[in-house]
């Protein structure tokens, strides 16, 4: 026993070492302390790439002891597998987009402003057109039309047709004043009914305060009332007649009268790029004057089918238009001839007859106020 506590006293006093050298341990504390200094050297750089990102490639992994040598350093090109993406896109509690996302939506951002660039310079080129070919057709016809002033230029003239617009224009000023003279003839009439009522109520009140004219007063009074009431019933049959002829002339003539202002303007600028092209004709025959004699004859074809198009349709218009007007003259004119001559004859029931035959619909007295509730 006391063999073997000496041989345990012996053991404790030999230093153990790694690797059986012979170092004391105040070295072995010395080199445990530099090797966590160089560790948290090596944290810190491994931050700083974390946050600034480097190449990869450029980055090396040291291997070995503490003390290692440079055979322990490993360039990182040489690991194969799958490369290392790191996300900096978290800098403390704010986001940073990475670079290659700010590329893109830059790039998508001028994608869509050069997109909208050739939209907008699509549309104004558009309207440069529009307005370019509005002035030089404007140009033509003006010159076509200060020639046919001053005599120079000539037109195109359909007499059968310019005959038949001259007429119509005619009958549609002598349509007006039958108009006019009629909306005359109804105020009149209106005002006369009105008085005859005024009359009728004034001679009904002295008849009551009037007994020694109180027969008299009562026939006037009641004669008042019965022309009050036949005056109203021929207002009726006037205003059905002025309403016809309002419509005649002011819409199916007018109607009318605007397909030939649109017939006369294709007329001038039929004969404006005949103008042009007869023109041209008689210039020389070079490469650009062909060219543009090409381009002439295409625009004075269409404009000529253009024009006999609307020739066209003047003609059918104007020839409907002397049909209708037949029409609804013979019945307006004999409405009103109907109910004038029993108005004046004093025949109620034929003028009343007269609206029937008609359908002429009379308006209840005070139809057109509004009652006391709507007034409310």
């Amino acid at each position: 026993m006391a063999d073997s506590m000496m041989s345990k006293a012996a053991t404790m006093e030999i230093p153990i070492n790694s690797n059986g050298d012979s170092r004391t341990l105040a070295e072995d504390d010395t080199l445990e302390q530099a090797a966590k200094i160089q560790w948290s050297l090596k944290e810190k750089d491994l931050q700083q790439v974390m946050v600034s990102g480097p190449n990869l490639n450029e980055t090396s992994i040291v291997s070995g002891g503490y003390g290692g040598t440079a055979e322990g350093i490993i360039p990182t090109s040489s690991i194969k597998g799958p490369a290392i993406r790191l996300n900096t896109n978290f800098v403390g509690n704010r986001r940073i987009p990475n670079e290659g996302q700010g590329s893109n939506m830059h790039h998508t951002n001028s994608s869509s402003s050069i997109t909208a660039d050739e939209a907008s310079r699509g549309v104004a080129v558009e309207k440069f057109d529009i307005v370019k070919k509005w002035g030089i057709n404007t140009y033509k016809c003006t010159k076509q039309m200060i020639s046919e002033r001053f005599g120079r230029g000539s037109r195109t003239v359909d007499l059968e047709l310019e005959a038949q617009i001259e007429v119509l224009r005619e009958t549609k000023r002598k349509y007006e004043n039958v108009l006019h003279l009629a909306r005359a003839l109804t105020n009149h009439f209106y005002s006369m009914v009105q008085t005859q009522h005024a009359l009728g109520d004034t001679f009904a009140d002295l008849s009551q305060k009037s007994p020694e004219l109180r027969d008299e007063f009562g026939y006037n009074a009641e004669t008042q009332k019965l022309l009050c009431k036949n005056g109203e019933t021929l207002l009726g049959a006037i205003n059905y007649f002025v309403s016809s002829i309002n419509t005649l002339v002011n819409k199916t003539m007018e109607d009318t009268l605007m397909t030939v202002k649109m017939y006369e303007n294709a007329r001038l600028e039929f004969d404006a790029y005949r103008a042009d092209l007869e023109e041209l004709n008689m210039g020389p025959r070079d490469a650009v004057t062909m060219a543009r004699i090409e381009a002439a004859q295409q625009q004075y074809q269409i404009h000529k089918d253009k024009y006999e198009r609307l020739r066209s349709d003047v003609t059918i218009k104007i020839k409907f238009l002397e049909e209708n007007k037949v029409k609804v003259m013979h019945k307006q004119l004999l409405l009103f001839h109907n109910a004038i001559s029993a108005y004046f004859a004093g025949n109620q029931q034929q003028l009343e007859q007269t609206l029937k035959q008609f359908n002429i619909k009379l308006k209840p007295p005070g139809a057109d106020k509004p009652s006391w509730l709507e007034e409310q």
